[in-house]
């Protein structure tokens, strides 16, 4: 495998005008993430089973050291007292736009419910404090969970339960931006991030079960469609994010029992990522987030990019 970066600007210091303004403006991967420390508060309706703060401290921790080996890792302050419980899952926060040329444009999500509206507000203030312009659109939007960028100015954009179509409308025109609009319909795939991933700025991995024949068609314009099953997005094959060549997806495959009906979807799931892998270039590294996958949640929520300059590596 080899990796083929473009030449970037350089930032020698005695060059500050090429200094970076920002984390999205580095020459590296930047996420942003944050510590569950109100992980853990109770819902207005209990969940099946009792958060474990310790384990979700673990879980965090062994992403957080597996991103930050490769990448700058900013994590959002949690405000007190504790009571923004899915403000761990920065992906709903907003989106960096990468096609803007400063990268400093962010569009913050924004939802009806109190509680979003609260955790959207924390990572507003976290942007305006680095020098981010922040823009709330005035339909409901789920950020980047919700809205994949492709190429170029191109986007994938998800609307249903968390995002409107005619958010995208704004998006466009504000921003000179290209979304193709993907409905979800499905109550188990609310989130674009379950069913979309893009692997590389030609090819996208797609739940095509879940998608209308023209969606798909106007998506295929601008992305070659890398298919996979229902079942293996259940099991949250799209739910990854790319690190430079590596393929990061939880898996708690370890934890279950041989033989089970789970296990049997679990292993499923990682062998057709790793053979979708293999045909790329891309290694796989899975980390168990068990404990917040009993809750529904996926790796890619747990990460917001700053920038995606992974997608600059051309695997050959």
């Amino acid at each position: 495998m080899i990796a083929v970066v473009p030449p970037q600007p350089s930032l020698d210091p005695w060059e500050p005008a090429l200094l970076p303004a920002n984390p999205s403006q580095l020459t590296r991967p930047a996420f942003l993430m944050n510590a569950p420390f109100s992980w853990p508060v109770p819902r207005a309706q209990p969940a099946a089973r009792v958060p474990r703060p310790r384990r979700a401290f673990a879980q965090f921790f062994e992403l957080y050291h597996l991103v930050a080996a490769e990448a700058l890792v900013s994590v959002l302050p949690t405000p007190g007292p504790a009571g923004l419980p899915d403000l761990v899952f920065t992906a709903n926060l907003g989106v960096v736009l990468e096609h803007r040329r400063e990268r400093d444009t962010v569009v913050i999500a924004n939802q009806a419910d109190e509680l979003r509206r609260a955790e959207a507000a924390v990572g507003a203030d976290f942007f305006r404090a680095m020098g981010y312009r922040t823009h709330v659109p005035a339909g409901r939007f789920g950020g980047e969970a919700d809205l994949k960028h492709l190429r170029g100015n191109v986007y994938a954009g998800g609307h249903g339960r968390f995002s409107d179509a005619g958010t995208y409308d704004w998006m466009e025109r504000a921003f000179d931006m290209k979304v193709v609009r993907l409905a979800l319909t499905d109550p188990e795939f609310t989130r674009l991030d379950q069913a979309v991933f893009p692997l590389t700025k030609e090819k996208t991995l797609v739940c095509t079960e879940l998608f209308e024949r023209a969606e798909l068609a106007e998506l295929e314009r601008h992305t070659e469609i890398v298919q996979v099953s229902v079942e293996d997005c259940r099991a949250g094959a799209c739910g990854s994010v790319r690190l430079h060549n590596l393929w990061l997806n939880s898996s708690h495959v370890h934890d279950l029992r041989a033989g089970t009906e789970e296990y049997h979807r679990e292993v499923a799931k990682n062998r057709r990522i790793e053979d979708i892998a293999s045909t790329l270039a891309f290694e796989v590294n899975y980390v168990n987030l068990s404990e917040y996958r009993d809750h529904g949640v996926q790796l890619s929520a747990m990460l917001l990019h700053l920038n995606r300059f992974s997608y600059a590596f051309q695997l050959l």
